[in-house]
């Protein structure tokens, strides 16, 4: 019996540049769920959620963070969502347009793919986007924002690696030094390569292969050259 994979779209978006939150059902479209089911998992599709009773249209800014009551809504839901399949032992995939989606997945081991640290705090952020904090809100680092007082900061740093930081922000990179949080670049990805870091990683925050783990994959990861669709593109 092939092992049961939830598979969940989901489109909202708060990054600046227009199209992201197609991203999803355009994945779903091209075949993204046959292709995984064709590597021997079940699948289970659970429909393209829209959140259209999520108005981002009365959603003022607090201090400088933008839209923080649709990402909060946003991503609420979705960790219930995935809580639920999780309880019924099913393995969850998640499409989202926004990586600030990922707060919804507080629990287990944290494996980072991506261009930026996304550890921002408020008082670090000099954008405001929520996408560039979801790892801190995690954490449990930085002032609390009420909007977000649903998160349990249950993560802890020594469960917490990145793999191919290549943008990170002063401010960021204060806090992974301060916190001692495991990270390796692109000049470890390509002086090791990926497969050898991938173990180095797991090494750190799963020795003995014994935690569950949310893996994190921001496309922004990948050269531009390779996937130019993301909103945050880094050359």
């Amino acid at each position: 019996m092939a092992t049961k994979c939830r598979f969940i779209a989901e489109p909202k978006t708060a990054a600046p540049r227009p199209g992201v939150d197609k991203g999803p059902i355009h994945l779903v479209e091209a075949g993204l769920i046959e292709q995984i089911a064709n590597l021997g998992w079940r699948v289970k599709f659970d429909g393209h959620h829209q959140f259209e009773d999520v108005d981002a249209a009365s959603d003022p800014p607090v201090g400088i963070l933008k839209n923080p009551r649709l990402v909060s809504r946003v991503a609420e839901a979705v960790a219930k969502a995935v809580g639920e399949h999780a309880r019924n032992g099913e393995l969850t995939v998640t499409l989202g347009g926004d990586h600030s989606l990922v707060v919804a997945h507080p629990e287990a081991c944290l494996i980072w793919i991506d261009a930026h640290a996304d550890i921002n705090t408020v008082e670090t952020t000099d954008s405001g986007n929520i996408h560039g904090m979801p790892v801190s809100f995690l954490l449990g680092i930085g002032n609390r924002v009420s909007e977000f007082s649903w998160v349990k900061p249950l993560l802890k740093a020594d469960r917490l690696v990145y793999i191919g930081l290549r943008d990170v922000d002063a401010g960021e990179k204060r806090i992974l030094r301060e916190n001692n949080i495991k990270a390796f670049s692109m000049h470890e990805v390509d002086k090791y390569g990926i497969g050898k870091v991938v173990e180095m990683a797991l090494d750190h925050v799963n020795p003995n292969r014994n935690r569950p783990i949310h893996l994190s994959f921001d496309v922004d990861a990948l050269d531009p050259s390779v996937a130019p669709s993301t909103g945050t593109p880094v050359f």
